[in-house]
């Protein structure tokens, strides 16, 4: 069975459109990588746990909050290593400051083989991003989720007479 992740795509509504919060993953192998790299706060769920309890927790301990507000059901998404990423959207509340997060960290030996343990931080930055420039910035497989949150936001804004 392949593995499931959960997490959270949480936005904010600036002027200038829809802003989602995505994290750039810490450790040696992330350090020097950008575009193509960032995620939204998401990880694996425990076993037997409830999907939406996962979302809460595995966004917790990487931005190091709890988000509150009001979420709704975006989808599941099949990653190019056959991982599953259940995803529900949020809009930020109280609002999220990426330079005051604080991720939970992991142990990793480094440099390799040299018996040297270190922790390193699971997520090293956060930033708000609009949908354009986050394209650019989340991994590919992850993609699909931004074009759903997209088309949610175009359809709200036709309900309601705007662009």
């Amino acid at each position: 069975m392949p593995k499931r992740s959960a997490g959270l795509l949480i936005f904010r509504h600036p002027a200038e459109g829809p802003e989602v919060l995505l994290v750039h993953p810490g450790g040696p192998f992330w350090a020097r990588k950008d575009e193509g790299a960032w995620s939204v706060p998401k990880g694996l769920m425990e076993e037997g746990e409830d999907e939406f309890a996962a979302a809460i927790r595995e966004t917790a301990e990487e931005i190091g909050t709890t988000v509150e507000g009001q979420f709704e059901w975006l989808g599941e998404y099949r990653q190019p290593g056959g991982k599953r990423v259940l995803v529900w959207s949020v809009e930020a509340n109280p609002p999220i400051d990426p330079d005051h997060m604080v991720s939970n960290t992991f142990p990793l030996e480094w440099p390799p083989r040299s018996g040297r343990l270190q922790q390193f931080p699971e997520v090293d930055r956060a930033g708000w991003f609009g949908l354009d420039e986050a394209r650019r910035k989340i991994l590919k497989g992850q993609e699909p989720i931004l074009t759903a949150f997209g088309e949610r936001m175009d359809r709200r804004a036709e309900k309601s007479g705007g662009a």
